[in-house]
Protein backbone atom coordinates (compact mmCIF):
# COMPACT_ATOMS: atom_id res chain seq x y z
CA UNK A 1 0.00 0.00 0.00
CA UNK A 2 2.82 2.24 1.25
CA UNK A 3 4.20 2.05 -2.52
CA UNK A 4 1.15 2.65 -3.95
CA UNK A 5 0.41 5.72 -2.06
CA UNK A 6 4.78 6.83 -2.54
CA UNK A 7 3.58 6.64 -6.87
CA UNK A 8 0.48 8.32 -6.23
CA UNK A 9 2.44 11.14 -4.77
CA UNK A 10 5.33 11.36 -7.44
CA UNK A 11 2.36 11.54 -10.08
CA UNK A 12 0.60 14.76 -8.29
CA UNK A 13 4.29 16.25 -8.25
CA UNK A 14 3.40 19.03 -5.88
CA UNK A 15 5.83 17.25 -2.62
CA UNK A 16 5.83 19.83 0.23
CA UNK A 17 9.08 21.09 0.43
CA UNK A 18 9.32 21.25 4.01
CA UNK A 19 7.19 19.36 6.24
CA UNK A 20 6.73 20.04 10.06
CA UNK A 21 5.57 17.44 12.63
CA UNK A 22 3.90 17.91 15.92
CA UNK A 23 5.05 13.81 17.60
CA UNK A 24 2.11 13.47 20.21
CA UNK A 25 0.49 10.40 21.76
CA UNK A 26 3.91 8.68 23.62
CA UNK A 27 1.84 9.16 27.55
CA UNK A 28 -1.22 7.95 25.85
CA UNK A 29 0.32 5.24 23.89
CA UNK A 30 1.90 3.80 26.87
CA UNK A 31 -1.04 4.07 29.43
CA UNK A 32 -3.58 2.35 26.87
CA UNK A 33 -0.81 -0.60 27.14
CA UNK A 34 -0.36 -0.07 31.18
CA UNK A 35 3.27 1.26 30.43
CA UNK A 36 5.58 4.06 32.38
CA UNK A 37 5.33 6.92 29.72
CA UNK A 38 9.28 6.54 29.54
CA UNK A 39 8.57 3.36 27.01
CA UNK A 40 5.76 5.56 24.96
CA UNK A 41 8.64 8.05 24.20
CA UNK A 42 10.45 5.04 23.40
CA UNK A 43 8.62 3.47 21.08
CA UNK A 44 8.26 7.12 19.59
CA UNK A 45 11.67 6.74 18.22
CA UNK A 46 10.56 3.97 15.60
CA UNK A 47 8.19 6.28 14.53
CA UNK A 48 11.11 8.84 14.39
CA UNK A 49 12.99 6.68 11.73
CA UNK A 50 10.16 5.75 9.85
CA UNK A 51 8.90 9.62 8.97
CA UNK A 52 12.92 10.51 8.30
CA UNK A 53 12.90 7.67 5.92
CA UNK A 54 9.08 7.88 4.44
CA UNK A 55 9.91 11.88 3.74
CA UNK A 56 13.15 11.06 2.22
CA UNK A 57 11.64 8.65 -0.34
CA UNK A 58 8.70 11.08 -1.17
CA UNK A 59 11.42 14.12 -1.99
CA UNK A 60 10.34 16.12 0.74
CA UNK A 61 13.48 18.44 1.17
CA UNK A 62 13.03 19.68 5.23
CA UNK A 63 11.79 18.24 8.09
CA UNK A 64 11.33 19.52 11.21
CA UNK A 65 10.18 17.62 14.04
CA UNK A 66 9.15 18.79 17.37
CA UNK A 67 11.16 16.95 20.01
CA UNK A 68 11.40 18.65 23.15
CA UNK A 69 9.11 21.93 23.98
CA UNK A 70 10.73 24.54 26.25
CA UNK A 71 7.54 23.67 28.42
CA UNK A 72 8.67 20.13 28.78
CA UNK A 73 11.09 21.36 31.06
CA UNK A 74 8.12 21.23 33.65
CA UNK A 75 7.38 17.40 33.97
CA UNK A 76 8.63 15.22 36.29
CA UNK A 77 12.38 15.26 36.80
CA UNK A 78 12.53 11.91 36.14
CA UNK A 79 10.18 12.10 32.66
CA UNK A 80 12.60 14.59 31.60
CA UNK A 81 15.88 12.94 32.57
CA UNK A 82 14.16 9.62 29.97
CA UNK A 83 13.34 12.33 27.32
CA UNK A 84 17.35 13.64 27.61
CA UNK A 85 18.66 9.47 28.00
CA UNK A 86 16.54 9.06 24.57
CA UNK A 87 17.93 12.17 22.88
CA UNK A 88 20.94 10.93 23.42
CA UNK A 89 20.48 7.01 22.68
CA UNK A 90 18.72 8.87 19.31
CA UNK A 91 21.77 10.64 18.10
CA UNK A 92 24.32 7.22 19.18
CA UNK A 93 21.96 4.98 17.01
CA UNK A 94 21.18 6.89 14.38
CA UNK A 95 23.74 8.92 13.44
CA UNK A 96 25.27 6.75 10.85
CA UNK A 97 22.13 5.68 8.98
CA UNK A 98 21.30 9.47 9.16
CA UNK A 99 24.51 10.30 6.96
CA UNK A 100 24.42 7.06 4.93
CA UNK A 101 21.12 8.30 3.76
CA UNK A 102 22.20 11.63 3.11
CA UNK A 103 20.54 13.42 5.69
CA UNK A 104 21.88 16.33 7.42
CA UNK A 105 20.76 17.05 11.16
CA UNK A 106 20.36 20.33 12.72
CA UNK A 107 18.72 21.21 15.86
CA UNK A 108 17.09 24.50 16.58
CA UNK A 109 16.39 25.71 20.05
CA UNK A 110 17.63 26.94 23.68
CA UNK A 111 20.09 23.64 23.40
CA UNK A 112 22.12 25.47 26.39
CA UNK A 113 19.50 24.48 28.62
CA UNK A 114 19.92 20.44 28.46
CA UNK A 115 22.61 18.86 30.42
CA UNK A 116 26.42 18.78 28.94
CA UNK A 117 25.94 15.03 28.32
CA UNK A 118 22.77 15.85 26.01
CA UNK A 119 24.62 18.82 23.82
CA UNK A 120 27.59 16.74 23.23
CA UNK A 121 25.57 13.44 21.58
CA UNK A 122 23.44 16.80 19.85
CA UNK A 123 26.76 18.37 18.23
CA UNK A 124 27.98 14.99 17.44
CA UNK A 125 25.16 13.60 15.57
CA UNK A 126 24.89 17.40 13.72
CA UNK A 127 28.61 17.08 12.91
CA UNK A 128 28.46 13.62 12.11
CA UNK A 129 25.68 14.30 9.15
CA UNK A 130 27.02 17.50 8.41
CA UNK A 131 26.89 18.39 4.07
CA UNK A 132 24.12 15.68 4.17
CA UNK A 133 22.35 16.78 0.50
CA UNK A 134 19.41 14.40 0.18
CA UNK A 135 17.02 15.80 2.94
CA UNK A 136 17.70 18.32 6.12
CA UNK A 137 16.22 17.15 9.11
CA UNK A 138 15.58 19.90 12.05
CA UNK A 139 15.06 18.76 16.03
CA UNK A 140 13.00 21.28 17.88
CA UNK A 141 14.70 20.77 21.85
CA UNK A 142 14.07 23.26 24.05
CA UNK A 143 12.10 24.79 21.63
CA UNK A 144 8.98 27.75 21.63
CA UNK A 145 7.53 29.52 19.37
CA UNK A 146 6.48 32.79 21.70
CA UNK A 147 10.17 32.21 23.16
CA UNK A 148 11.48 32.72 19.77
CA UNK A 149 9.82 35.70 18.90
CA UNK A 150 10.82 37.47 22.04
CA UNK A 151 14.75 35.70 21.25
CA UNK A 152 14.57 37.70 17.69
CA UNK A 153 13.07 40.70 19.74
CA UNK A 154 15.67 41.18 21.89
CA UNK A 155 18.09 40.64 19.23
CA UNK A 156 16.66 43.05 16.97
CA UNK A 157 16.17 45.59 19.85
CA UNK A 158 20.31 44.99 20.14
CA UNK A 159 20.43 45.51 16.55
CA UNK A 160 18.81 49.01 16.93
CA UNK A 161 20.78 50.08 19.56
CA UNK A 162 24.45 48.71 19.03
CA UNK A 163 24.54 48.84 15.13
CA UNK A 164 22.00 52.19 14.33
CA UNK A 165 19.37 50.04 12.51
CA UNK A 166 16.36 51.91 12.60
CA UNK A 167 13.19 50.55 13.73
CA UNK A 168 11.41 50.95 10.18
CA UNK A 169 14.34 49.02 8.39
CA UNK A 170 12.44 45.85 10.50
CA UNK A 171 10.44 44.17 8.04
CA UNK A 172 9.41 40.64 7.47
CA UNK A 173 12.68 38.85 5.97
CA UNK A 174 14.65 40.95 8.46
CA UNK A 175 12.64 39.61 11.14
CA UNK A 176 12.59 35.88 9.82
CA UNK A 177 16.04 36.19 10.02
CA UNK A 178 16.97 36.96 13.30
CA UNK A 179 14.65 33.27 14.44
CA UNK A 180 15.89 30.09 14.69
CA UNK A 181 14.85 28.94 11.33
CA UNK A 182 16.28 31.53 9.42
CA UNK A 183 17.04 31.04 5.57
CA UNK A 184 14.78 28.25 6.00
CA UNK A 185 11.21 28.56 3.87
CA UNK A 186 8.27 28.31 6.07
CA UNK A 187 6.35 25.01 6.34
CA UNK A 188 4.22 23.74 3.85
CA UNK A 189 2.59 20.96 5.64
CA UNK A 190 2.43 20.61 9.67
CA UNK A 191 1.25 17.17 10.75
CA UNK A 192 0.06 16.67 14.59
CA UNK A 193 -0.47 13.59 15.53
CA UNK A 194 -2.66 11.95 18.55
CA UNK A 195 -6.45 13.72 17.60
CA UNK A 196 -5.42 16.90 18.89
CA UNK A 197 -6.38 20.36 17.16
CA UNK A 198 -3.95 23.21 18.50
CA UNK A 199 -0.33 24.17 17.60
CA UNK A 200 0.54 24.11 20.84
CA UNK A 201 3.25 26.80 20.84
CA UNK A 202 5.13 25.71 17.84
CA UNK A 203 6.77 27.74 14.89
CA UNK A 204 4.15 30.26 15.50
CA UNK A 205 5.98 32.86 13.06
CA UNK A 206 6.49 30.45 10.20
CA UNK A 207 3.23 28.39 10.54
CA UNK A 208 1.22 31.58 8.91
CA UNK A 209 0.25 30.11 6.12
CA UNK A 210 1.28 26.53 6.41
CA UNK A 211 -1.46 23.80 5.21
CA UNK A 212 -2.60 21.71 8.82
CA UNK A 213 -3.37 17.91 8.47
CA UNK A 214 -4.27 16.25 11.63
CA UNK A 215 -4.76 12.71 12.46
CA UNK A 216 -5.76 10.56 15.62
CA UNK A 217 -3.06 8.07 15.03
CA UNK A 218 -0.75 8.50 17.94
CA UNK A 219 3.02 9.16 17.55
CA UNK A 220 4.33 5.77 18.21
CA UNK A 221 1.76 4.07 15.83
CA UNK A 222 2.45 6.54 12.84
CA UNK A 223 4.53 5.37 9.95
CA UNK A 224 5.30 6.20 6.52
CA UNK A 225 2.11 5.53 5.41
CA UNK A 226 0.75 8.04 7.11
CA UNK A 227 3.41 10.25 6.40
CA UNK A 228 2.05 9.29 2.80
CA UNK A 229 -1.72 10.30 3.36
CA UNK A 230 -0.57 13.50 4.95
CA UNK A 231 1.04 14.57 1.68
CA UNK A 232 -1.61 13.30 -0.62
CA UNK A 233 -4.25 15.16 1.61
CA UNK A 234 -1.66 18.28 1.11
CA UNK A 235 -1.67 17.64 -2.60
CA UNK A 236 -5.22 17.92 -3.10
CA UNK A 237 -5.39 21.42 -1.30
CA UNK A 238 -5.35 24.72 -2.95
CA UNK A 239 -3.40 27.05 -1.35
CA UNK A 240 -3.64 30.40 -2.19
CA UNK A 241 -1.83 32.62 0.66
CA UNK A 242 -4.77 34.97 1.22
CA UNK A 243 -5.18 35.57 -2.39
CA UNK A 244 -8.87 35.01 -4.12
CA UNK A 245 -8.35 32.39 -6.85
CA UNK A 246 -9.60 34.32 -10.56
CA UNK A 247 -12.37 32.12 -12.24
Amino acid sequence: MSGERLERIRVNGDVPEHVAVIMDGNGRWARARGLPRHLGHREGMKAVREVVEGAVEAGVRILTLFAFSTENWRRPAQEVSALMGLLQLYARKEGAELRRQGVEVHVLGELQRADATTRDAVNAIVEGTRGGGAMRLNLMISYGGREEILRAARLLVERVEKEGMEPDEIDEGVFADALFTRGLPDPDLLIRTSGEYRISNFMLWQLAYTELHMTDVLWPDFDREDLYEAILDYQGRERRFGRVTVA
